[in-house]
């Protein structure tokens, strides 16, 4: 087979249940702070919300039959690490700290549906 030259990851999706819009806007757009960017015009009527992140896409897809991606899971990377754990632990999300790994910080966290987040700061 022939191997495939790849730019890199054009965007993540993460499944919420209908009508969530409203919570993943709180959620990532306002704690997390990630910019709320338009859905193409012939996709906004299954629902859901897109955001950037950096110079990537992370987009909210409603899914019917909902379950919550337990292992399964992003990891953003930031810049100030800490500054995001008091940030979230002041609104009560449970962050769970994970096996440390050299030349990084990171930690994970569920969104508002259940679905595992991991975020990472990178030291070198």
């Amino acid at each position: 087979m022939e191997a495939h030259e790849y730019a890199g990851i054009d965007h993540v999706q993460l499944a919420a249940p209908a009508g969530s819009e409203k919570e993943a806007r709180a959620f990532h757009g306002e704690l997390l702070g990630m910019r709320e960017i338009p859905k193409p015009a012939p996709l906004r009527a299954r629902g859901g919300v897109w955001f950037a992140c950096g110079p990537h896409e992370v987009h909210i897809g409603v899914q019917t039959d909902f379950a919550p991606a337990s292992k399964a899971h992003p990891a953003f990377q930031v810049k100030d690490i800490g500054k995001l754990i008091q940030a979230l632990s002041e609104k009560g999300i449970v962050i769970r700290e994970d096996v440390r790994l050299e030349g990084m910080l990171r930690f994970h966290c569920l969104d508002p549906f259940g679905n595992r987040l991991e975020f990472v700061q990178r030291l070198t």
